[in-house]
């Protein structure tokens, strides 16, 4: 499966999941807002931090998710890439192949923006 496909896959259990539990994941989207709000950070400085934690513990959905918002944000593959190098040092090996994932994630998607 792709990373497009996942993110798209994930979006849709969210979604069931919102419905099926609105109280419990409203609180949770409540706290994304605001922890996603501009503030001292910029929201792709806010997005690199998502993603070390991501790989640290190993979430994939998050790394998709949060590659695709860095994106958007306007961060760079290099960026990433340094990003990457602090989660694999504070991650271990473990943090290694989820770090691949991170770069497989936003090599396909820059390779889908620049093919639309």
């Amino acid at each position: 499966m792709s990373y497009r496909d996942e993110i798209h896959e994930m979006r849709g259990e969210l979604k069931a999941l919102y419905k099926a539990i609105p109280g419990a994941t409203r609180g949770f989207a409540e706290l994304s807002k605001a922890a996603g709000e501009e503030g001292v950070l910029e929201r792709k400085h806010r997005e690199y931090v998502a993603i070390g934690i991501a790989v640290a513990q190993r979430c994939q959905p998050c790394i998709n998710f949060h590659v695709e918002a860095l994106m958007k944000a306007g961060g760079t593959r290099q960026e990433l890439s340094d990003v990457l190098a602090m989660a694999l040092q504070m991650g271990g090996g473990p943090a290694l192949m989820y770090a691949g994932h991170a770069l497989g994630c936003w090599d396909e998607l820059a390779a889908a923006v620049q093919g639309a």
